[in-house]
């Protein structure tokens, strides 16, 4: 017994020694830990370029190695463009970003995305590779400014940092939604004398014009939301009478708010006010304006309305055509006409495609489509505006750059080949004898001469700038959403009411 009590006290007393050691270690292990946490910031890098800010999941900012911003959808047209940037050598590339909302939740602007990141391609491997070796070379660089552009600050300011050796930024195209931040985001990169080329805005009230230049270097690809109003009208021949417009009410969202003047403006002398619904801030999102569409198709089916004209976005038009095609009055034939927003639905699985079959039709301002330069019988090519066969070398190059197909019904893909058209002719109109690449304040100053033969042949149709980066009279194909889904064009309509002359040049306005 006393040899076991000696072993026990023993015992007993190295194991505490030994736990308590143990103990302090790993305390001390995990102050050390913790206060390295503290005192180390945490890597938040997500690529060369890009990092996640704080708070925030998405990976925002710019890059041109192949980073998708964790976007699989994206992949692919991101290692291409990568691919094609280690072909070029130091000092003889100007760089153009296209600037999206590439982390965007919404799976329309998800698709419409990727569309113009393969359109925007096709023409840097046109650019590179088939223009007679033309210089400079382009490097293609996508900039994310997350969901909702919110993130636009870092990405703008990273942008201005790239117009140095050895990016050259020379031009920032994309710029596709007509929102708030996009608009605070074209005029910083305006003002800091950076070359801005819109692919898919059309709100009137980012753009310049007689009197006003808020956005000094801005050009566009796509007519204003008036241009799309006025084809519409001379396509329709629209009676006011038998009319009513149908909008939204929540203001800041500049594509709505220059759609709904636009469209009342040629509703003048119709006998009904507006129709009013109120969308969510973030326009994506369904809150309750299907409840609210409920009730206002109760109300047209009140009215003698023939045709509805619509202004507000996507999701919210979805909603409306969903409550038409179960209203009332099934017996009575409607036509809803709106902007170039429609073309989110063909691939939008919410949408009713009974509705549809309901008589009911939905017509919509197109800013491209693929028919829209082929012959069809009945439908001659118009002579002047655009031609087949600048849309076939859109086809060519594009089959050239890419091993995957590209949907081409959205137009997505053909207006962001026509913007980056538009950036690289400014880019090497700019660019001085003997000279790799231009001044970057040399690049702005082109589009006032982009216009008669200086025009650019656009795969959507000619390009034609007026002197405050405008194109005149460009083609709006109108085309109309069928109950399986598919886009199919109509005809081609003229902010004018007809193709410009064969000049091309914008006329002498008042």
């Amino acid at each position: 017994m006393p040899s076991r009590l000696r072993y026990r006290v023993f015992y007993t007393t190295r194991q505490k020694i030994v736990t308590t050691v143990l103990a302090l270690a790993v305390l001390t292990a995990a102050v050390v830990y913790a206060v390295d946490r503290a005192t180390t910031p945490e890597d938040r890098s997500c690529a060369p370029g890009v990092e996640r800010p704080a708070g925030s999941t998405e990976c925002i900012g710019v890059n041109g190695d192949g980073h998708a911003f964790g976007v699989p959808r994206l992949a692919k047209a991101a290692a291409a463009i990568a691919r094609e940037n280690r072909t070029l050598q130091p000092g003889t590339y100007a760089t153009v970003a296209l600037l999206l909302p590439l982390t965007s939740p919404d799976e329309g602007l998800r698709i419409k995305v990727l569309h113009e990141i393969q359109g925007a391609y096709a023409y840097q491997w046109r650019a590179n590779h088939a223009s007679n070796d033309q210089t400079p070379k382009i490097r293609l660089v996508l900039a994310n400014t997350g969901r909702g552009n919110l993130q636009w600050r870092p990405v703008v300011e990273r942008l201005k940092a790239m117009t140095g050796a050895p990016d050259r930024l020379r031009a920032v195209s994309g710029v596709a939604t007509s929102s708030a931040p996009v608009r605070q985001a074209v005029s910083a990169l305006t003002k800091a004398g950076i070359a801005v080329v819109g692919t898919t805005i059309t709100a009137d009230d980012i753009a310049n014009g007689p009197g006003r230049t808020p956005f000094p270097g801005l050009a566009r690809v796509s007519p204003t939301n008036s241009d799309e109003a006025k084809a519409l009208a001379h396509f329709g021949r629209v009676d006011a009478a038998k009319a009513l417009l149908v909008q939204d009410t929540r203001s800041g969202d500049h594509y709505t708010d220059t759609l709904k003047a636009a469209f009342a403006a040629s509703l003048k002398g119709a006998p009904y006010e507006p129709q009013l619904f109120t969308s969510p801030p973030d326009a994506t999102d369904e809150g309750t304006t299907a409840n609210t569409f409920r009730q206002i198709t109760h109300l047209i089916c009140d009215t003698r309305a023939e045709t509805v004209f619509f202004a507000g976005r996507h999701t919210q038009l979805r909603q409306f055509i969903n409550a038409l095609g179960d209203r009332g009055c099934a017996e009575r034939r409607f036509t809803v006409l709106t902007g170039d927003e429609g073309s989110y639905l063909g691939a939008d699985e919410r949408l009713d495609r009974d509705a549809l079959k309901a008589r009911l039709t939905v017509r919509y301002a197109s800013l491209a489509h693929p028919d829209a330069w082929r012959p069809a019988p009945g439908r001659p090519v118009p002579p002047t505006g655009g031609s087949t066969a600048d849309y076939e070398r859109f086809l060519a190059d594009l089959a050239a750059a890419s091993k995957e197909p590209v949907a081409l019904q959205d137009g997505q893909a053909i207006v962001a080949y026509d913007a980056m058209a538009t950036a690289v002719h400014a880019i090497r109109q700019a660019t001085g004898a003997g000279r790799h690449y231009p001044e970057l304040a040399d690049v702005p100053n082109q589009w006032p001469q982009v216009k008669g033969s200086l025009r650019v042949r656009g795969a959507s149709g000619w390009i034609c700038l007026d002197n405050h980066g405008n194109p005149y009279d460009k083609a709006v194909p109108i085309v109309e959403l069928a109950p399986d889904g598919s886009q199919r064009f109509v005809q081609l309509a003229w902010p004018e009411g007809r193709p410009p002359a064969a000049d091309c040049l914008p006329p002498k306005r008042g």
